[in-house]
């Protein structure tokens, strides 16, 4: 990875350099516990200067030619277009990302920056009609200011750019705050990439820090008027009320528990094939993963038999290795606290027909079969764990989706188009998918979830209104009569 060697630094008010933190991290590969790279953290006031730059660099930066701008983020495409198998060897060493898997993230940046760089060229105003004589009523859409991003370990780069792209597009500073454990991935080869693409020096900041050093400084700091953050529902419950004391936009992508239902019309083969990649795509780790699979009782048995015998055949090992399907996952910890949770379940009833095992940071898949109630379908697993269900009738099957707090994606599978969907209508979860699964993420569709799934959407003109404001400016063209 030549182009992007030392990476293992913060990048404020475009200098690399390290942190003024009191910690050191070192960043290791998942799978083999390597040490990739050692950063100095950044410490408070590390956060301050990278959040004043933002702004500082922002107030020209709104007012450069929108062309000038989509160019940016045309250059930027094309750098993501031409390093994509250093990014892909970056994803696979940091975050554990199979090739398939690393290939899947690098084409989702590429799509939404590509759709970013549209936004320049439609940030346009509207005229109103006005209930005052003579007067002109003008919209104008501007960017927010600064925006503070906060990313996850699991799709690192692309969780960054979701919002790093946008943001910047339309006009706004940028510091983007990613998960230690991927921080060259999820942040400073971002930075690398835009620096390159000919992005104001100061516009984008990345500070790699220690949360029990900065505190909730990052959301607090009264220059941001925006936090974007993507992560668990927990963390993000915390950050939505600090915005909301401190009076501030937020967006939140959280957590999920997502069902696939089997109709009992449904085709097996095409349902068995959609559960497999929807659950076990980056082993689990996924907020979109299928989480629980319900499936209707005459259908119930062959779908456990053969969705066992093809899940027993994927390939788990070296994520290096093209043909790996299931690698690490991020720490030891994921799967301390996943192991839990099958004992857990197996204690409340649920039954393992597939026992996978744990080897380090590498866990087969485990398939189990009971209830709602059972540990692995109440949690969020994030992991290769599923729990597959059986229902009476659609109903309960449309009942048993929505019993729970979560509400991000989904799937149906059904006979006809048509019967699907309208269960899918059903369901409370921000996206379904019908006769599909339900990772799914498009750069011109609305994502984002329902209930405890978070708020806001991501994509097209969604992303376009989440990182903007509108301002109206009346104009009095011929003189008002007043009442007094």
């Amino acid at each position: 990875m030549e182009l992007y060697k030392s990476l293992n630094k913060q990048y404020i008010s475009g200098e690399w350099r390290d942190g003024t933190g009191q910690s050191r991290y070192k960043d290791k590969n998942p799978y083999n516990e390597e040490v990739l790279a050692e950063f100095k953290m950044a410490g408070i006031e590390d956060v301050k200067q990278a959040y004043e730059s933002a702004r500082k660099a922002q107030k020209e930066w709104e007012n450069v030619n929108p062309f000038e701008r989509s160019t940016i983020m045309e250059n930027a495409v094309r750098i993501m277009s031409e390093r994509r198998k250093e990014l892909v060897e970056l994803l696979v060493s940091e975050s554990g990302s199979t090739h398939i898997k690393a290939n899947v993230e690098v084409d989702f940046c590429i799509a939404i920056t590509r759709e970013s760089a549209s936004f320049p060229l439609r940030m346009d105003g509207k005229m109103v009609p006005s209930l005052v004589p003579g007067k002109e009523n003008r919209v104008y859409r501007k960017p927010l200011g600064v925006v503070g991003v906060i990313s996850p370990f699991n799709f690192p780069m692309y969780l960054s750019m979701r919002s790093v792209a946008p943001a910047l597009a339309v006009g706004n500073g940028v510091v983007l705050k990613p998960d230690e454990q991927t921080a060259m991935s999820g942040g400073t080869v971002i930075a690398k990439i835009f620096e390159e693409a000919g992005l104001p020096k100061g516009l984008l900041n990345v500070t790699i820090s220690d949360i029990g050093e900065i505190g909730d400084s990052f959301v607090e700091n009264p220059v941001p008027r925006m936090i974007s953050f993507t992560g668990s529902t927990g963390v993000g419950r915390h950050i939505g009320a600090l915005c909301g004391q401190n009076i501030k936009k937020v967006a939140l992508e959280l957590g999920g528990n997502n069902a696939l239902v089997v109709l009992k019309d449904a085709n097996i083969e095409h349902a068995i094939n959609s559960a497999i990649f929807g659950k076990f795509m980056h082993n689990g780790q996924i907020c979109m993963a299928v989480n629980r699979v319900i499936v209707h009782k005459d259908r119930y048995d062959e779908f456990v038999e053969r969705f066992v015998e093809k899940t027993q055949n994927l390939k788990a090992g070296d994520p290096r290795e093209p043909d790996t399907l299931i690698g690490p996952l991020i720490n030891r910890g994921a799967v301390e606290r996943i192991l839990k949770d099958i004992e857990k379940a197996k204690s409340e009833g649920a039954e393992v027909v597939l026992e996978g095992s744990a080897n380090g940071t590498l866990m087969t898949p485990y398939v189990l079969t009971g209830s709602n109630e059972v540990a692995t379908a109440k949690n969020e697993m994030f992991g290769p764990v599923v729990t597959i269900i059986p229902v009476e009738s659609e109903e309960e099957a449309i009942r048993i989706a929505n019993d729970t707090p979560f509400g991000l994606s989904g799937a149906v599978h059904a006979g006809s188009v048509e019967k699907g969907v309208e269960v899918a209508k059903q369901i409370q979860s921000g996206m379904v998918h019908v006769n599909d699964q339900s990772v799914n993420d498009e750069p011109l569709v609305a994502f984002g979830g329902e209930k405890d799934s978070g708020l806001g959407r991501f994509g097209g003109e969604w992303s376009l209104e989440e990182f903007t404001t509108v301002q109206w400016i009346s104009a009095q063209t011929n003189p008002r009569k007043y009442p007094f």
